[in-house]
């Protein structure tokens, strides 16, 4: 028989035993499918109900590549992701043909001057630049591929005149702790991320100089080092990295922290926007080393507890806070969550009769992002930051204390735009935790809680984080950082003021849904008068029949 007859009939007898054994195949599923009893379309479709169950667990992808608009899309648009990549990436942040946002819908804008500033006029650093690598794009066709060019570049640093920094703790600390940018990272702890995220981002806000970076509840890594750039330690109620195995607070472990020179100052976190509650880890990201850090148990969940133990109100908590900073000589903040007008009258109160105040307030606002918490929490508690933040800079001036703390706000604000608007409404530093997040690869999966991150940023897999290349991710962090303090410079000037500090309620217009428009001024105004007007002390609004 001629070879080319024996390959035929090869050919043929496999063809036949394929399809026998997909007959067989679906013949299986088809009796598992029809006597099984938890899912009764299977029952009903045996076989032709997995089609359903696919395309449903596909959709979210579907969603976000094919379907949704570019600007819908939680918890980021696709223009919001893109703008954050682009910037990174290329360092572009230039946009043709127009705006996507719809004018027609209420919001916030910058008041753009008469007479605008030239950028020789900022009042900005001109010595200290930063050396930097980003993609050059040099041939992008629909079916060919991408060609792009990694190239050296240098600009200046964008921060601020040295009579225009940033102090916290100065009247009050040994150890003062000045920033030259307004921009920093958020808390996002080693555990929630993995080591090469933390690395990435450690190494990145390095280079870029003036900023810092918040280790988030989880403690202290040698991966948040690794950079020198300067660190926010923080402590949550779970008091992770600065407790003894029995989980009481080790005050000769703080000081042993303390005399890290990275570490700056220290925040103690009451809530966060997204979950006003303790953290929690899944034991499968909680690996030997990170349950050394934390000194809990390996591979078991982790929570934190609802508050601290070691206080209980304003004024005991205010007299930890003292002690903490007389032992450390640094300065101490909180990072808490505003849930109403009158939320932290307690607080400004004690802060006025007894003269001690943290020497800072994060204010984070109820769109902030999470590792892992609940729909309640994440929907339902916690006011978004663009409430929050007038509400919290209301208060502190109502009570005559607002000169003693510096203010934080964190929430979605990835934009240079959106960080003007909140140093407008009252911040004087800005954190940001998802637009980092995506520098180094985030891609809005949403499975940071399930330690099964795609692109190996929110896991600790270790054949996942391997995805994540240090060496090459570690340049778009410094781009971001650059480009937000740049496009902050930008707006500041097209707002008439030669430094973004000098950003007031008056550079700010809102506009409602039908066109009217009055000055955050008057917004503010409101807001205060709320604010005034809230008795102290405080009703029982709880109060049940």
């Amino acid at each position: 028989m001629p070879l080319a007859h024996i390959f035929t009939v090869i050919g043929f007898l496999f063809m036949i035993a394929v399809i026998i054994a997909v007959i067989i195949i679906l013949l299986i599923l088809f009796i598992h499918d029809r006597t099984q009893k938890r899912h009764p379309i299977l029952r009903n479709y045996p076989v032709l109900g997995k089609v359903r169950y696919f395309l449903e667990a596909i959709g979210p992808e579907m969603r976000q590549y094919w379907f949704n608009s570019d600007k819908e899309g939680r918890p980021f648009s696709r223009d919001d992701y893109e703008h954050v990549v682009k910037t990174a990436k290329y360092k572009r942040d230039v946009l043709g043909f127009g705006s996507k946002r719809d004018f027609e819908e209420e919001g916030y804008y910058v008041r753009n001057h008469l007479f605008p500033k030239q950028m020789h006029e900022m009042k900005i650093d001109r010595e200290i630049k930063v050396k930097s690598k980003k993609y050059v794009l040099e041939k992008d066709s629909l079916f060919g591929n991408r060609r792009e060019t990694f190239v050296e570049d240098e600009s200046l640093a964008y921060l601020l005149e040295d009579e225009d920094v940033v102090t916290i703790g100065k009247e009050t600390c040994r150890y003062p702790f000045t920033v030259k940018g307004l921009i920093g990272m958020s808390a996002m702890s080693y555990g929630a991320l993995g080591k090469n995220a933390i690395t990435a981002l450690s190494e990145g806000l390095g280079m870029a100089k003036g900023t810092w970076m918040n280790t988030g509840e989880g403690g202290l890594s040698s991966y948040h080092l690794k950079g020198g750039v300067d660190i926010i330690m923080q402590i949550g109620p779970g008091l992770f990295g600065v407790r003894d195995k029995e989980g009481q607070f080790d005050w000769d472990e703080l000081k042993r922290k303390s005399e890290i020179p990275q570490i700056k100052a220290f925040e103690l976190k009451l809530a966060q926007g997204a979950k006003a509650r303790g953290g929690h880890v899944d034991g499968e990201k909680v690996t030997p080393e990170i349950a050394e850090i934390r000194k809990v148990e390996p591979w078991k969940s982790v929570d934190s507890p609802n508050r601290f133990n070691e206080f209980s109100d304003p004024q005991s908590m205010l007299d930890w806070i003292e002690k903490i900073r007389q032992h450390t000589g640094k300065p101490v903040g909180c990072k808490l969550v505003v849930g109403s007008n009158n939320a932290i009258f307690d607080l400004a109160a004690a802060m006025k009769a007894s003269g001690k105040a943290p020497d800072f307030i994060t204010v984070d606002g109820g769109e902030g992002g999470t590792g892992a918490s609940y729909q309640e929490l994440i929907d339902s508690v916690g006011l978004p930051i663009r409430s929050a933040l007038p509400i919290l800079d209301a208060t502190l001036r109502r009570f005559g204390v607002r000169d003693r703390v510096r203010i934080i706000a964190s929430g979605k604000m990835i934009t240079p735009d959106r960080i003007a608007i909140a140093l407008a409404m009252g911040a004087d530093l800005i954190n940001i935790a998802r637009g980092f997040m995506i520098t180094v690869g985030c891609i809005q999966a949403l499975k940071c809680h399930s330690n099964i991150c795609p692109t190996g940023v929110a896991t600790t897999d270790p054949h996942l984080q391997r995805a994540l290349v240090i060496d090459e991710k570690k340049w778009r962090v410094v781009n971001y950082v650059v480009s937000l303090r740049k496009g902050l410079f930008r707006i500041a000037a097209a707002a008439g003021i030669d430094s973004p500090i000098h950003f007031r309620p008056s550079h700010i217009s809102y506009k409602d849904d039908v066109g009217i428009v009055q000055s955050l001024v008057d917004v503010y105004k409101a807001i205060d008068e709320r604010v005034q007007a809230e008795p102290y002390p405080i009703e029982d609004t709880f109060a049940t029949k």
